[in-house]
Parts: C-alpha cells; structure tokens; sequence
C-alpha cells in the first residue's frame, strides 16, 4: 500500500492584484463569469457583463479598493497568507503540507494542484474558507478542483469540506472575538451579526446558506449567553434588482435609530479573513450610514484573521478529516 502523503488546500475568494482600474476589471471579468455567481443565461448574461458592467463598475470598485489596499497588498490574500502560515506551523510536525489558493486570480487552485501533484501529495484536502456553504462560493472551488482534477490518470484521495457553520471550535472563536471587543471597549447596545448577502432564489433552489447563517448566528449568541433582543442578523452587499436575503443590512441600519437604538456591535462571521465587503462597505460605508441616521456608536468587531483561537479552530477541523 503507497504511503499516505497529505496535502491540505486553505481556499478563498481572491481579489485583484493592485487597487487599478485595469487589475478590478479583469478581477471583475473572471468572478462575474462564473456560471456559479450569476446565474443567467450565458449569452444575455455577456450582453450585460460587457456593455453595462464592465465599462463602469470597476471605477468604483476601485475607489473601494483603495481605501482599504495595504503596503502587504489586498487585505485578502495577504490575511489568508498569513492564516495558512499559521496553520502550516502547526500541521508541518505531521507532515502534511499547508498551501493557500484563490478561486479567481492567483495563487490558482489548478497551479497548486499541479505542484502538489509533483510533490507526490496523493491524498488531498480542500477547505474553502467560507462557514457556511453556498452555491455561489463552495460549489465553485469545488467545480475549480475537479477542473483540474479531470485532466489527471492518477486521481489522490479527496476530501472536501464543504462547511463548519456549526463547528463547536469556530463557533467559541467568534465569540471569544466579540467577548474580548466588549471588554477593551464596552458593550453596546444591540449585536449585528452581518452576513454576505445572496439572491432569495438561490434558497428556493435548495441552497442551504440562509438556514446556516441563521444557525451560525443562534450558536454564537448562545455561547455569548444573549437573548433575542440582544442581537440581530442581516445580510449585506446586496446588488442588482432582484429580492435578496433580508433584513438588508443598510436598511436596518437606516431604521434602527429611530427605534432609539443608537450604539450597535457589528461582527461578519462568514468571512474568514477581513476583506473588501467588511474593511470597507461594513467598518466604513455602513458606519456612516448609522451616524447619518441618528446612530451615536458603531463598532467593527473584525473577522477571526490568524488569530490564536481562528488558527486552532482550523487545525482541528483539518484534523478530523485525517
């Protein structure tokens, strides 16, 4: 019997490769072509892709970008760098080897899978770095491996993880997050726990990821010891015309201070790692939103990065499929 070398993929979004017009458009063309991501059909959906998107939306997705752009780069990757740096340490004593890939841009999951391939790696797992699972975001890295993969004679062994929304240890993480944001800095007075938004017919069709953001949510105030009028989930980065999943986080927002709540916790437990959406449209766009309209204190409580208790939470969720 061949000896069992593992390799594990830690898989996220992507991101473009400088805050340019030029790098957010390609970044734009490769995500917004994914048959996952837009589900329209083909030739109407280039039609609007390429006359009515691409020529404006990358000017102001970059003016986004920029806001956020480190010297390191995108927050994005240079975070799931340093996470999957984290988690390498601590699984290289078992001899298995850590790499982060990106479904859009680079690092590519086909180049990794091929370096893994000639590392002689004939047992594979792949992690996407979404809790919750979703059609749009797992199904396609899923789809990107096996693109890869069906070229090969020789298959490894796969494991794919398709979600840990409920996984005890991320759970505690998150919520050791919020404990330790309260303690340096008070607790204000409502939670939001604010997840990426979808459109409402992607549930219809049996994806799952409302109910998970939901259970997410529940297991979190739990743990937190917080009752219903504690907390509050909302979807945001809602986009186009279609009904999307609600509350719509800028509307709450918007109405929340005329109900005399006027200092608000925010905390995006389905991104792994600080981003565009949460660096950006949450820490900043949003905020203003809620002072606008009467809010006196909002607070980011930000995402899990590579801290100590996200990296733990990670290697024991790897381990369980060793």
């Amino acid at each position: 019997m061949p000896h069992k070398k593992t390799g594990v993929l830690l898989a996220n979004l992507g991101s473009p490769t400088a805050a340019t017009i030029p790098a957010v458009r390609r970044f734009l063309k490769e995500f917004l072509w994914d048959p996952r991501v837009v589900n329209l059909p083909r030739p109407l959906w280039w039609m609007i892709l390429h006359f009515f998107v691409l020529p404006f939306r990358p000017r102001k997705s970059v003016k986004a970008y920029q806001k956020i752009w480190h010297e390191k780069g995108s927050p994005l990757i240079y975070l799931t760098l340093q996470l999957t740096e984290r988690v390498a340490e601590q699984l290289e004593a078992k001899g298995i080897t850590t790499q982060h890939v990106m479904r859009y841009g680079e690092p590519s999951i086909a180049k990794q899978l091929k370096a893994f391939k000639k590392a002689g790696i004939n047992n594979l797992i792949v992690l996407p770095l979404y809790p919750q699972y979703s059609s749009t975001t797992t199904a396609s890295i899923y789809d990107d491996v096996i693109k890869e993969l069906n070229q090969w004679r020789h298959l490894p062994s796969i494991q794919f993880i398709s979600d840990y929304h409920q996984h005890s240890h991320y759970i505690a993480a998150v919520a050791d997050s919020i404990e330790q944001s309260w303690k340096e800095h008070g607790k204000n007075e409502l939670l939001l726990m604010s997840f990426h938004g979808l459109p409402e017919q992607l549930t219809k069709w049996g994806d799952p990821y409302f109910h998970q953001c939901h259970k997410t949510a529940a297991l979190i105030a739990e743990k937190l010891g917080i009752d219903q009028t504690q907390w509050m989930i909302v979807f945001q980065s809602r986009f186009g015309k279609a009904q999307w999943l609600k509350p719509y986080c800028v509307d709450t927002l918007e109405d929340l201070p005329t109900q005399g709540i006027k200092s608000i916790d925010v905390v995006c437990p389905g991104f792994a790692v600080d981003c565009l959406e949460t660096l950006e449209e949450i820490a900043m766009e949003n905020k203003a939103i809620f002072i606008a309209s009467g809010g006196q204190q909002y607070r980011y409580i930000a995402a899990l990065n590579d801290s100590d208790s996200h990296v733990a939470a990670i290697v024991n969720l790897l381990e369980q499929n060793f």
